[in-house]
């Protein structure tokens, strides 16, 4: 009897045993098709990525073999002449560079010391080199804000010269207006100060000189039309900026037009120049060869006098000479008052309408510098375009 329930149990157990795997057994089937299944996706995405990495090998050779340079070819012989860079144009390049990123520190530091009363340009700030120009009341020379190393020009004007000539008004307008003054084709003032003989003008470096001895060294003594038009445009240019401003030159020469680092025209030598926000002028001043026939006459003048300056510049630049140059002074303001002057025939038809335009009696018929900026002679021309301000 005991063995009998023995084996019943025994039985059920095992019965039991069955039953919990047969209802197991579907869920690991599951499972099993499930993992199955994502292991041939894996597979499927490895395989993908395998041959996308073979793809962008392939693409990058291809790449890399368009973009390698040419294979250095082999050394030729000594007698092949190899070109040298010219080391003196990566220098003025470098300067350029170099000088516009030192500026910014020099205008900083002036203006700094504006602000600090205590702190003022004293000559120990600057290394002084060699003499650039004399002038009637003082020297310029070459120089270096030894903080900065940043190259300007010195000009050093001596104040008893000055108090003698009677001259005070006039240094102490060139300061006024061309401090604030700043325009590409203008040379800049950066700062002045002065001690108990002398006044000192920090002034930019022009390392091209003047426009007179430029064209004085021309085999002709003169220049092209399209290096006339070039700097004609950037004149006008900034004589625009200028009567923007209300001020006006009235001493434009060639002894006062500055060359850049660049070959840029640089309107320097505001000592002539005048504020004149409402009033017309009666003053006699500037060159005999560059003044216009209202200031000969006496009569007032405006804004108008650059325009004939302009004129007159322009035909020296391509003729050599100033159109009313003569044996005498009584001459010259003959002719003037005129408006007396011939053409070489070499000058092309467009600078000859550019200059009838500029050069005429009645102030108010000269061609405006807007018109003078559109003449089709100095668009076709010149070889720089005017500033945007």
């Amino acid at each position: 009897m005991l063995k009998d329930q023995r084996r019943t149990i025994s039985q059920v157990e095992n019965n039991f045993k069955q039953l919990k795997i047969s209802k197991v057994a579907p869920v690991l089937t599951e499972n099993t098709l499930k993992n199955t299944e994502n292991l041939d996706t894996i597979k499927n995405q490895c395989s993908t990525y395998v041959t996308n990495i073979k793809q962008n090998k392939e693409n990058n050779s291809k790449m890399s073999t368009e973009l390698m340079p040419p294979p250095k070819l082999p050394p030729v012989s000594s007698k092949t002449t190899e070109r040298i860079p010219n080391a003196t144009d990566d220098e003025k390049e470098n300067k350029i560079v170099n000088n516009l990123d030192i500026e910014k520190n020099l205008e900083q530091n002036i203006t700094n010391n504006k602000k600090q009363t205590d702190k003022k340009w004293v000559l120990t700030d600057f290394d002084i080199g060699r003499p650039l120009g004399k002038g009637k009341f003082g020297n310029v020379y070459l120089a270096r804000e030894k903080k900065s190393k940043f190259i300007i020009a010195m000009k050093v004007l001596f104040k008893a010269q000055i108090q003698k000539a009677d001259v005070e008004h006039q240094v102490r307008r060139e300061i006024e207006i061309q401090t604030h003054l700043r325009h590409p084709n203008i040379l800049k003032m950066y700062g002045y100060f002065h001690d108990d003989k002398r006044i000192y003008l920090i002034l930019e470096y022009a390392p091209n000189g003047e426009l007179f001895k430029e064209l004085n060294a021309q085999p002709e003594k003169r220049f092209d039309e399209i290096r006339t038009a070039t700097y004609i445009s950037q004149l006008a240019d900034a004589l625009k900026y200028c009567h923007s401003k209300k001020v006006i030159h009235r001493d434009i020469k060639p002894e006062n037009l500055l060359l850049g680092i660049k070959g840029e025209l640089k309107v320097a030598d505001f000592g002539w120049s005048v504020h004149a926000p409402s009033s017309r002028r009666n003053t006699l001043c500037g060159t005999l060869d560059y003044l216009p026939p209202e200031m000969i006459n006496g009569n007032t003048h405006d804004h108008t006098v650059d325009l004939w300056g302009l004129g007159v510049l322009c035909y020296e630049c391509l003729v050599g000479i100033p159109p009313f140059l003569a044996k005498s002074y009584n001459e010259t303001y003959m002719k003037i008052r005129k408006a007396q002057y011939t053409f070489p025939e070499f000058l092309s038809e467009g600078a000859k309408d550019l200059i009838s335009k500029l050069l005429i009696v009645d102030p108010g018929q000269r061609l405006p510098l807007e018109d003078v900026l559109r003449h089709p002679w100095i668009v076709q021309n010149r070889t720089t375009e005017p500033h945007v301000s």
